[in-house]
């Protein structure tokens, strides 16, 4: 899956999340289940549960974390593949890739 930077997401709001000492666990209220990130996952989803777009967190975890951007882009792109994938979030319309006819972001 490849992310347009300009693409923010929704989470959805049967998802509850709570940090423990850097790490934090996301419970689907609906599907009865959990899922557990680690310390970079946990600032994805602070970044991106703060309405962040894929290149603010992109640039912000660049500057935060020393990782090739390439490393970076496919561990986003898996993290938020999953938790769509599990319906905990969702892409919004993005502005910008929508008027660029860009085909990885729908409706």
């Amino acid at each position: 899956m490849s992310l347009h930077p300009s693409i923010r997401f929704r989470i959805s709001n049967q998802v509850l999340s709570q940090e423990f000492s850097g790490e934090t666990v996301l419970l689907d209220l609906k599907g009865e289940c959990y899922i557990s990130l680690n310390d970079v996952g946990t600032r994805i989803w602070q970044l991106i549960t703060a309405n962040h777009t894929v290149g603010e967190v992109l640039q912000k975890m660049l500057a935060e974390y020393e990782v090739e951007q390439g490393q970076l882009q496919h561990d986003l792109e898996d993290l938020m593949g999953q938790l769509m994938e599990a319906g905990l979030a969702e892409v919004r319309m993005a502005v910008e890739a929508c008027a660029a006819g860009d085909p990885a972001v729908r409706k």
